[in-house]
């Protein structure tokens, strides 16, 4: 499949909804949301039945930095004009659709890996490079940066990744794999001393004035998850891995 098949049937579910319980002064009457207003989303049926939908999945990561005075995180404010879904909201960083770098054949499908995917998105989203959409060459992940430093402290064991879990949006019916990486503080330091404020997807957000990253506390993730708008796949990230932090920490 590709990326607009998702993008047609999720932003037609989406809209679909809005017209059915907005008004136009933008309130919303949630009595409305019955199927017999939504017809669209009655064709869909069953949306697990993946040989009828077209479930583009998604990989949205927390990326925590750990050091001994506590642990950190960084979210992403998605830029309105920037993005085709969660435009304005908070989300976790890096967020990216699952898919190859290259069209073009490569030894091993390196491409047919999470990980390596996440890598891609990191190179992206924290360090403002290129896309890396499939027009171009493969990528050579144990030699062009900053794939090698992000390999070998994996494999060193100062960055750990794990799986949260998979969600679908109730929405739009966007499917993500939920991640979380754990960085050691030198190791993010070093991979991302060029760290961007911006991005081709919306801005760094901060939790002050001096662009300080978030506190990967209680208070913090309730306090953003009750008071900010957040994009779905972010808020379930931030919120299981807050609910495992004893194992993803540990």
């Amino acid at each position: 499949m590709r990326y607009f098949d998702m993008i047609d049937v999720g932003e037609s579910l989406a809209h679909e909804l809005a017209c059915a319980t907005l008004d136009r002064n933008g309130a919303v009457h949630q009595e409305r949301a019955q199927w017999k207003n939504l017809p669209f989303r009655r064709m869909l049926r069953d949306p697990f039945d993946l040989e009828t939908f077209p479930l583009l999945i998604s990989i949205s990561t927390l990326t925590i930095r750990r050091s001994k005075s506590g642990s950190t995180f960084m979210l992403l404010r998605r830029g309105v004009d920037q993005v085709a879904i969660a435009g304005g909201m908070l989300s976790v960083m890096p967020t990216g659709v699952f898919q190859p770098a290259s069209i073009l054949p490569a030894n091993g499908e390196p491409d047919c890996d999470l990980w390596c995917n996440m890598t891609r998105e990191y190179s992206e989203e924290f360090l403002g490079n290129p896309e890396h959409d499939g027009s171009g060459d493969p990528i050579d992940y144990q030699r062009d940066e900053p794939f090698r430093s992000l390999n070998a402290a994996r494999d060193s064991g100062r960055i750990r990744a794990y799986c949260l879990g998979v969600g679908i949006d109730a929405l739009n019916m966007v499917g993500d794999v939920l991640t979380v990486a754990v960085f050691d503080a030198d190791v993010f330091d070093d991979v991302f001393r060029d760290l961007v404020e911006t991005n081709d997807e919306g801005t760094v957000a901060s939790s002050g004035k001096h662009r300080e990253h978030f506190s990967f506390d209680g208070e913090t993730v309730s306090d953003l998850l009750a008071t900010e708008p957040f994009a779905p796949s972010g808020a379930g990230c931030l919120a299981l891995a807050w609910e495992h932090r004893d194992a993803i920490l540990g």
